[in-house]
């Protein structure tokens, strides 16, 4: 990864990969949808949420590219913070999707979406429930890979393997480096400034003061395992231990 960005535009899950505008991906996977559906109809009687994994990271640890990979091996989409967080934030762009599902499977998502507002007590705030329309909207589709926003926080443990990146103070520097031009120092500073951000976020989304470790199936530490498609090997294996055995 040599190409570098300017460091007043890198945001997090970044890395040198084009990938569509949220107007864009929504229209593509609308389209994508009602073909696979014309093919073949979903049978009676599933579980609305679809099987997904989710993604909890530290800032700079490399997730989405670690999704990437995972998504050329289990063929499933990734959905990425900022396509989360627009979606959230413009429900007009939410909406188009649950029309498209209730045409085809009436009262299931207003049954959903009534089950995880009792379930979820963190549903203070408008943004939250627009959050988790989102969220379990995009779920309910297709096999996902989400990355950011604490999704597995979201949707039901039983559907879900929850995967946490981790790594060293160093890792994260080094990695930064290789993808902003600047200095050790501005890096350093923006980095402060986006974990906090972050744990504003879950303080006020989700009201978590911390990460518990128990919300995850699996931890693994890219200091010792740095190889992006050698994670996605691992995880795909998690996967498949747990939801295709």
């Amino acid at each position: 990864m040599n190409q570098k960005i300017d460091q007043t535009s890198y945001k997090p899950g970044y890395y040198p990969k084009k990938r569509l505008s949220t107007k864009e991906w929504i229209d593509a996977n609308i389209k994508q949808w009602t073909k696979d559906q014309i093919e073949k109809d979903r049978p009676k009687g599933i579980d609305p949420i679809q099987t997904s994994i989710c993604f909890s990271r530290e800032i700079g640890v490399g997730a989405l590219e670690v999704a990437d990979a995972l998504a050329e091996i289990l063929h499933f989409r990734v959905v990425d913070r900022e396509i989360i967080e627009q979606m959230a934030i413009q429900a007009n762009l939410t909406e188009p999707i649950i029309e498209f599902y209730d045409e085809r499977y009436p009262g299931k998502m207003s049954e959903l979406f009534s089950m995880l507002t009792s379930n979820k007590t963190f549903l203070q705030s408008d943004y939250a429930r627009q959050l988790v329309k989102t969220v379990t909207t995009l779920a309910s589709m297709e096999p996902t890979i989400f990355v950011g926003r604490g999704t597995h926080l979201i949707l039901p443990r039983s559907r879900v393997l929850s995967i946490r990146l981790v790594c060293s103070k160093e890792y994260r520097m080094n990695r930064l480096a290789s993808l902003i031009d600047t200095s050790r120092a501005e890096i350093e500073k923006k980095v402060r400034i986006i974990d906090n951000d972050q744990s504003e976020f879950f303080k006020t989304v989700y009201r978590k003061k911390s990460i518990d470790k128990e919300e995850f199936d699996l931890i693994i530490n890219r200091d010792f395992l740095g190889d992006a498609k050698n994670v996605a090997q691992i995880i795909a294996c998690a996967y498949e231990h747990r939801f295709q055995n």
